[in-house]
C-alpha cells in the first residue's frame, strides 16, 4: 500500500476542523471544542470510524442561538459533541468558582480554538490548536498539538496548560473519548488499567438514570453492586438497556503506562486509550489519575438524547473518558474533594508556569489469541511500542506508547 500522511485544513459541516491521516487510519478535529467526530480504520471495504457522533448532531451546524436551539438541545455543548475531545479547567457540571464561570467540561470543550498551523514534517502530519481563557480572572492558556505519524494506527496529543497568573491555580484536565456505532455494539469487552471503583455519591445527574447502586466501592468491573439488589458485569457492553451511568476507578501510581481499552470481538478491533502514568512521569507532564466509564444505554427521556421530552432515549454510545476530576461533578466538587480513592482529583498548574499532558487513541486489530483471552493489560515495550497482554498472550504494536516521539517533535517545532 502507498504511503499517505497528510494534514489538511478542512470544513466539517460548518466547523473549522484540520484533517489527518496516513496509509491506516484518519482522524478530523474541529476547532470547535477540539472535538474528534472521526478516528477511523482503514480497511479494503473502505474506513470504520469507532467515535460517537449522535443522531442529533447537526449536518451543517449554524451559530449557537439559545432562542432558537436551547429548548432541544439544553446548552451549546450538546449541540457540538462528538467523538474524543479536551476537557478543562473543569470536568463535568459547569459550576462558579471565586467569581469564574466554568461551563461543562470547561472552555477547553466548549469554546473555539484557534488553528495555529498544520502539515507534515518527517514523517508526521501534526496540527496545532490554541485557546486562550475568557476571563482575567483566572489567567490560563491552552496549547494542543496533535500528531499522527505513518505506520502508527494511532492518534497522538500534547496538551500544554499555563498560567500567566502569579498564584498557582488547581484545575481539572482529562480526555473526554466516547465510543459510538459501528465500532460499539453490544458484547464489547472493557478493560481498564484501574483496580478500584467507584460510583458516584447522591445528588449527580444519574440519581434518576442509573442503575449501579450510588456511592459504592468496588474492586473489580465484573462484580458492580445493583440498586435492586445483586450485581451485573459491566466489563460486558449489554447493548441499550435503558439505564445511564457513570462509575470512576482509580489508576495505579505504580505504573508508568495509563490505559483502557475496548475489544470488539466480531471486528477482532481493540480501540485503546493510553497516557503516561505516575511511573517514571517526566517533570512538568501530567499523569491522568482515573479512568471514568460513561455508559450511556438509555435511561435519558428528554431531548436531545430522546426526540421530544419523554420519549425514549435513543443513545447508545460508552465513554473511556481519563481524568483528573471528581466524577462528573465539575471543579467546584473537586476543590471540595481533593481526593477520590487516595488519588489527586485536581492538577496544579504552578505560578508563572505550565503543565502537560500527553495522551494517544489507537484503534488495533487483533489477533485471535488476544481475542479469546480478552485485554488483561497494555504496557510500554522495550522499543517505546504499545505492548498489549491478554492472560496467556502478547502481541506488540509499533507505536509511541512512552511518547518519546511526541515529545521530540514538539521540542522542534
Amino acid at each position: 500500500m502507498a504511503t499517505k500522511i497528510e494534514a489538511t485544513e478542512i470544513d466539517d459541516g460548518g466547523r473549522r476542523a484540520v484533517r489527518l491521516e496516513n496509509t491506516s487510519v484518519r482522524t478530523v478535529i474541529d476547532a470547535r471544542g477540539g472535538m474528534m467526530p472521526e478516528f477511523s480504520l482503514k480497511g479494503p471495504a473502505g474506513a470504520l470510524n469507532a467515535h460517537w457522533v449522535p443522531a442529533w448532531r447537526p449536518r451543517v451546524a449554524e451559530t449557537w442561538s439559545p432562542e432558537r436551539h436551547g429548548a432541544f438541545y439544553k446548552g451549546e455543548l450538546l449541540y457540538h459533541i462528538a467523538g474524543d475531545f479536551p476537557c478543562s479547567p473543569n470536568f463535568g457540571a459547569d459550576c462558579v468558582l471565586d467569581g469564574v464561570a466554568h461551563p461543562a467540561h470547561g472552555w477547553a470543550a466548549q469554546h473555539e480554538w484557534m488553528i495555529a498551523g498544520s502539515g507534515v514534517r518527517d514523517g508526521v502530519a501534526w496540527a496545532r490548536f490554541t485557546l486562550k481563557s475568557p476571563d482575567p480572572a483566572l489567567p490560563l492558556s491552552y496549547e494542543k498539538l496533535d500528531l499522527m505519524i505513518e505506520g502508527h494506527s494511532a492518534i497522538y496529543s500534547m496538551l500544554t496548560i499555563r498560567n500567566a497568573g502569579a498564584s498557582p491555580v488547581a484545575v481539572n484536565v482529562g480526555r473526554h473519548t466516547t465510543l459510538g456505532a459501528p465500532f460499539l455494539e453490544k458484547g464489547c469487552r472493557i478493560s481498564l488499567a484501574a483496580n478500584r471503583f467507584l460510583a458516584p455519591p447522591r445528588g449527580t445527574e444519574f440519581d434518576a438514570t442509573g442503575r449501579i447502586a450510588g456511592d459504592s466501592e468496588f474492586a473489580s468491573l465484573a462484580q458492580a453492586p445493583l440498586r435492586a439488589g445483586g450485581r451485573a458485569d459491566i466489563s460486558v457492553v449489554p447493548g441499550p438497556n435503558g439505564f445511564t451511568d457513570l462509575i470512576t476507578g482509580a489508576i495505579p501510581t505504580s505504573l508508568a503506562l495509563g490505559w483502557s481499552c475496548v475489544v470488539n470481538p466480531t471486528l477482532r478491533l481493540a480501540y485503546v486509550c493510553f497516557f503516561p502514568g505516575a511511573e517514571g512521569l517526566p517533570r512538568g507532564e501530567i499523569a491522568l489519575a482515573f479512568n471514568d466509564l460513561w455508559m450511556q444505554y438509555g435511561g435519558r427521556p428528554f431531548t436531545p438524547w430522546a426526540e421530544t421530552e419523554g420519549g425514549v432515549d435513543r443513545t447508545f454510545c460508552l465513554g473511556t473518558e481519563n481524568v483528573v476530576g471528581a466524577f462528573a461533578n465539575g471543579l467546584a466538587f473537586a476543590r471540595a474533594n481533593p481526593s477520590i480513592l487516595g488519588n489527586p482529583t485536581l492538577v496544579e498548574i504552578p505560578a508563572k508556569g505550565e503543565r502537560r499532558l500527553c495522551y494517544g487513541n489507537a484503534l488495533l486489530p487483533l489477533e485471535d489469541s488476544l481475542v479469546a483471552e480478552g485485554v488483561t493489560a497494555a504496557e510500554i515495550g522495550a522499543k517505546g511500542e504499545l505492548v498489549l497482554k491478554g492472560r496467556r498472550s502478547a502481541a506488540s504494536h509499533p507505536m509511541s506508547a512512552d511518547f518519546a516521539i511526541v515529545r521530540k517533535f514538539a521540542a522542534g517545532s
